[in-house]
């Protein structure tokens, strides 16, 4: 539990330096303005895990924008560079983290300080060297950050921590654009720092916190 809440106060800490940051406030708050409007709906939906919810956030619908896709790079490269910035690569499980890692990498390069993208696949590739992670060649023990859009039960972003870890790789912290809180942050916590810049309460201000 030590490990856990260590963890929690290293992302509070971090989101609060941002946002005490006009230019990244002011960013986060336009991207949040973006999510609102085009990817999130208020109506009960049966979700990937099978579990039911009276909201969706469609994520895609902001990272395969152009601004929205600027905005993710900035916000999450400005994110690294407090949490890990010894990390040369991000990535996650295809598909949501597809456009994350590219924006990311994009924002990193434009800022001088260049961070590789890398895919986990779902299945591995099934022919030549049935890899998992499709990257540049990192070096063995390379510090990553591992994305998601859409934290739920966390399976998915504990899948790309895994394979990335069975690829040589290091993974130093998790970075999500919206946190649900319905149980996915404890389960990705034992594992690894998590950060995610939204949480369920920024669109739904009065909804409890599920257990």
């Amino acid at each position: 539990m030590a490990s856990i809440d260590w963890r929690r106060m290293l992302a509070f800490v971090t989101m609060q330096s941002l946002a005490d940051r006009p230019a990244l406030a002011a960013k986060r708050g336009r991207l949040l303005e973006l999510l609102r409007v085009l990817a999130f709906q208020e109506r009960q939906v049966v979700l990937s895990s099978g579990r039911t919810s009276n909201f969706y956030i469609d994520c895609k619908q902001v990272s395969l924008d152009a601004e929205g896709a600027t905005l993710i790079g900035e916000l999450f490269h400005a994110a690294i560079d407090e949490l890990a910035p010894g990390a040369v690569a991000v990535g996650g499980l295809t598909l949501g983290a597809d456009p994350l890692a590219t924006a990311t990498s994009v924002a990193s390069f434009h800022a001088g300080r260049p961070r590789a993208a890398f895919i986990v696949r779902k299945e591995p590739k099934g022919h030549g060297t049935n890899q998992w992670v499709e990257s540049t060649q990192l070096p063995a023990g390379a510090d990553v950050v591992v994305l998601e859009d859409v934290v739920t039960t966390g399976a998915s972003m504990l899948k790309a921590v895994e394979r990335a870890r069975l690829a040589g790789l290091r993974v130093v912290h998790a970075l999500g654009l919206v946190d649900r809180l319905e149980g996915g942050r404890e389960a990705i916590l034992r594992e690894v720092a998590l950060t995610t810049l939204f949480t369920r309460r920024d669109f739904l201000p009065d909804s409890p916190e599920a257990p």
